[in-house]
């Protein structure tokens, strides 16, 4: 017999990965969702993502498994170099990405394309396109967009990331729920000129971090972590974000220079705050969030990525289990996912303080100590300790079977 919904249209605001994972359980359930994206396309590119612990289970229902696996990228390894490029600590794929058993790495990219040919026979996509406007009443929720004609929706969610427009039309402006942890970091493509293959370097300097890691030949990956400058450069300035950059870390050594000279010719540079989302609450009448958008733990915790594909798996489910009654569903969800968030939310302060060595002698023993670790015959028994939070934070939470 079919379960009569309740609620059945609802739009979510954001195509990145909790918005079409969303969409792919509505669809499932027998609701009728839409998605609206500001982006022309879907977002190619990007940094490698994680995906542990019951974020692989929710793959898994999924059935994305086989494809996530096609995509992964394998990483052999990496090193920790000095000035020269000379490695200082070498470690395999266990050390340098922290995973356990199970979990598994894509870029983000892939794994958006993934979740949405997953999704787009049986869920309407409106790219190039944003919401401008909506009211709540007793029947619904009435969207204007910049493009598309007002639409009336029984639901609508956010699933717009950490400067979510959702987010900030429903419930406020965003420097009340974002808290910076004090670092930036920028991330852009640029070409594979050391010939990394599926290999990892990070080129550490006081307060400062340059990384470098390519998953195809063809191309690889910069990224530059700095404490938060006094002064930020407008979001939507790229050009001095990039002279922001270029200045943090003239001088700095090692690729840094080849690496800088090639920004702005990359085509997919991203730079933002490492910042994590506070919220009390996820919902406002017909509207929730999920994803950065609700709770963001920071990419320091490298677990946003699992906490929106966890978010959208409970969402959905329980507003399946409710039979579509937003109120009861939104309850539980909520519920269901505080005690999970959490946890991630400490594991992404912990580690912004420990992901930038402040002086030079704390870079010798952090390289030092990864050195060692990665030759000791008990190797597994020394990881443990590193990787107990992780581990821990990941499977916060038992997964129900809506």
């Amino acid at each position: 017999m079919t379960q009569h919904l309740a609620n059945k249209t609802v739009l979510i605001s954001g195509a990145s990965v909790a918005g079409p994972a969303l969409a792919y359980w509505l669809h499932r359930y027998g609701f009728t969702p839409t998605v609206v994206e500001l982006a022309p396309a879907l977002r190619e590119g990007g940094y490698k993502v994680d995906l542990r612990g019951v974020a692989m289970d929710v793959v898994d229902r999924m059935g994305l498994t086989p494809a996530i696996t096609r995509h992964s990228t394998q990483m052999r390894g990496g090193a920790w170099v000095d000035e020269t490029g000379k490695p200082l600590a070498t470690l395999g794929p266990d050390l340098i990405g922290l995973r356990s058993p199970g979990d598994d790495e894509v870029l983000r990219g892939d794994l958006a394309r993934i979740v949405y040919d997953a999704t787009k026979q049986g869920v309407e996509y409106l790219f190039g396109d944003s919401i401008t406007g909506l009211t709540q009443s007793h029947d619904g929720v009435m969207v204007t967009f910049e493009r598309s004609a007002p639409r009336m929706f029984d639901l609508v969610i956010g699933a717009d990331g950490l400067h979510s427009n959702l987010r900030a039309r429903v419930f406020g402006d965003e420097a009340k729920f974002v808290r910076p942890l004090g670092m930036h970091a920028c991330v852009f493509t640029v070409p594979n000129h050391l010939g990394l293959d599926r290999w990892e370097l990070i080129y550490p300097t006081p307060s400062r971090v340059v990384n470098l890691y390519s998953t195809r030949q063809s191309a690889a990956k910069a990224q530059f972590i700095f404490p938060s400058p006094a002064v930020l450069p407008d979001r939507r300035d790229v050009v001095a974000q990039q002279r922001l950059v270029a200045e943090t870390f003239a001088g700095a050594g090692w690729e840094s220079a080849t690496l800088l000279a090639a920004m702005p010719h990359s085509p997919d540079f991203y730079f933002d705050s490492a910042s994590q989302v506070h919220l009390d609450r996820w919902s406002a009448g017909r509207v929730a969030l999920v994803g950065d958008a609700a709770h963001s733990p920071s990419p320091l915790s490298g677990q946003g990525t699992s906490l929106a594909l966890v978010g959208a798996y409970v969402l959905a489910g329980e507003l399946k289990a409710a039979g579509g009654d937003h109120r009861v569903a939104f309850a539980r969800y909520q519920e269901e996912m505080r005690g999970y968030v959490d946890v991630n939310l400490s594991l992404g302060e912990s580690n912004a303080k420990q992901m930038v060595a402040g002086s030079t002698r704390q870079i010798r023993m952090q390289t030092t100590m990864m050195r060692l670790v990665s030759h000791l015959p008990w190797k597994d028994l020394a990881l443990r300790p590193i990787l107990k939070p992780l581990n821990a934070a990941a499977n916060a939470i038992t997964l129900k079977n809506y």
